[in-house]
């Protein structure tokens, strides 16, 4: 259980991402087999520069000591991550073949789409920690006059369920998490890493030849435009409030069709021209709301009471009440808002289409446009 918040705010801890932390375990094995050194601290410099210490949580014989396991746990700061907590481990032995060659250890998934960084097949053990882990393993066997290569396994333990959380099976890396990370420092509740997966969510569909994908603003409006459209799970991305991410990636990646769906009040701030949807960023304008009531035939009696409405869905509701359908119009105005951003740089055409739905997963407004 967390500890309660104090009543002054305190400035949020960064924390380290899995690449960091696979690093250090990669230290750590490195010395356990090279120099019979058995480490409980270890520094790694990151890809800037700085350096960080971690702590080693235990040592493992494998393979009658040809193979050494180690582990440390993740601290991830103030951030909600996923992998918080979560036991991250190397399994290093020597290898008459130079370099490093990288596996998945349990936990850590498997690359199996096309649309990705790294090749089918290969585990998913993005760029930037594939570098840190090589770069530290060379500056080892350097120290300690070793002049063969290194055979390494990452881990995560529970990696398969963690995995269930995150975008990963929707992206085509099977079997557990990916190891990440470009700063080797994980930011609290940092954009980077969801934009990220929406930009691999689109790369991944149109890498296998998916026409159509649906953006949705959560759980309720993805269920929705799925069942409408029987969409296949690589075609669905929950952008959640960051709609700008994908009309801004979809420029450079043709999609034949995209539907953006979502809650009635998220889909208003779109209309609005607003692309981070979340509340810190953007508000819901009840006299936009207003003026489209009234140009929807909205009396008087109706605009002063959009006018002292609390939430979007107040207004909807009190438009369906009296017979004036608002929601059309409105997904027509966050069309055009979302056709502004979209204008692909190789003259691909792109079709876009707006739906929003009510708390239950109804659809209360739509606009499809043709090909342009």
């Amino acid at each position: 259980m967390w500890p309660e918040s104090g009543e002054q705010p305190k400035p949020l801890r960064t924390g380290l991402t899995t690449g960091t932390c696979a690093t250090a375990c990669c230290v750590a094995a490195a010395q356990a087999l090279l120099a019979g050194k058995r480490p409980e601290k270890v520094e790694v410099t990151l890809p800037k520069g700085k350096e960080r210490i971690l702590l080693i949580e235990g040592y493992d014989v494998l393979d009658d000591g040809k193979c050494i396991r180690t582990s440390t746990i993740k601290d991830a700061g103030d951030d909600p991550d996923v992998t918080h907590g979560a036991r991250i481990f190397v399994e290093l032995s020597l290898s008459e073949t130079p370099g490093v060659t990288f596996l998945s250890a349990q936990g850590v998934g498997t690359v199996t789409r096309e649309g990705l960084v790294l090749e089918i097949g290969e585990p998913a053990i993005n760029p930037v920690p594939r570098a840190m882990m090589n770069a530290h393993l060379e500056k080892a066997a350097l120290v300690y006059k070793y002049r063969g290569g290194f055979k390494l396994a990452v881990g995560v333990e529970n990696g398969e369920l963690l995995a269930q959380k995150t975008m990963n099976p929707r992206l085509g890396i099977v079997g557990g998490l990916s190891i990440l990370g470009t700063t080797g420092i994980v930011r609290p509740y940092s954009c980077a890493a969801y934009i990220s997966s929406i930009h691999q969510g689109i790369d991944v569909a149109n890498a296998n030849g998916i026409q159509h994908i649906a953006a949705t603003t959560g759980s309720t409006s993805e269920a929705a435009i799925q069942a409408h459209y029987q969409l296949d799970a690589m075609a669905l991305l929950e952008m959640g409030d960051f709609v700008g991410a994908v009309l801004k990636h979809l420029r450079k990646v043709p999609i034949a069709k995209v539907s953006l769906c979502g809650g009635f009040g998220k889909i208003s701030k779109l209309a609005n021209g607003h692309m981070d949807l979340n509340s810190r960023s953007s508000s819901i304008d009840f006299a936009q709301l207003a003026a489209m009531a009234k140009t929807a035939g909205a009396d008087a009696t109706l605009l002063h009471a959009i006018g002292e409405a609390n939430t979007s869905m107040q207004v909807f509701e009190m438009c369906q009440s009296q017979g004036v359908e608002i929601g059309d119009l409105l997904c027509a105005e966050a069309l055009r808002a979302a056709r502004k951003v979209v204008r692909h740089k190789t003259g691909a055409e792109i079709i876009l289409e707006v739906w929003a739905v009510d708390r239950r997963g109804n659809f209360i407004g739509s606009a499809v446009e043709g090909s342009r």
